[in-house]
Formats: C-alpha cells, structure tokens, sequence
C-alpha cells in the first residue's frame, strides 16, 4: 500500500473513533457509486452526515481541508444523492469535513460541520 493510502486509512480509522465517540452512528466507509467514494456516511441524531476525511502529516501547504475543492464537493453531491436514491431515504443530509494532520503521530483533529451546501 502506497504511503499516502496508509496515511488515509490511518486518517479515516481516526475520524470514525472520533464520530463515535460524539455519539454518532457509522453506517458506511468508503461506500462507492461508479467512480465517486464517500469516505464516511453516518447519522448524527435523526440526521444523515456525509464525511470527507482529510488527513496530512503536515500544514506546509495549508489546513488539509483546503483539498476539498467545489470540484469535490460535486462528486460527493452526487454520491450523497446515488446512496440517498439507493436506500430510498428521505432525510436531512449535511456535509462535514474532517481535517487531521498527524503531528508526532499524534492527530490534530478539526471538525467542520456543515462545511458546504449542495450547489447546482
């Protein structure tokens, strides 16, 4: 596995310990709809949240959420709308970022809730 799939992997496993223990309910990881992948869909209460896990072992280039361009914000849309069409639910959906530098191999977590609104 290349060093950067490893440093996602790691990053995701951190993000889903930390939206378990604020409570939330893991439904899929990396769930796929043709060549779109959301790497966390969970609920948070009654609400259904799409998250996009980001994760560095450094910020020399800015917060890793700065990765999430409007171009990416589209394909998680659309596989939002795939897995919403596919379950057949009816539900208030939210999109979060989770951005997490590595730092000492300790995570620096920073949850943006809410982050984006679909856009057409």
């Amino acid at each position: 596995m290349a060093k950067h799939n490893e440093t996602g992997k790691m990053g995701e496993d951190v993000a889903a310990n930390y939206l378990v223990g604020k409570g939330y309910e893991i439904l899929e990881r990396n769930w796929r709809n043709k060549h779109k992948e959301i790497d966390i869909i969970a609920k948070d209460g009654e609400e259904l949240v799409i998250v996009e896990v980001k994760t560095r072992h450094r910020d020399d280039y800015g917060e890793p959420d700065l990765a999430v361009t409007r171009q990416k914000q589209t394909r998680l849309i659309y596989a939002a709308n795939a897995y919403l069409f596919k379950h057949n639910l009816d539900i208030s959906t939210r999109f979060d970022i989770i951005s997490i530098i590595l730092k000492d191999g300790e995570p620096i977590i920073n949850h943006i809730e809410d982050a984006f609104l679909p856009h057409w």
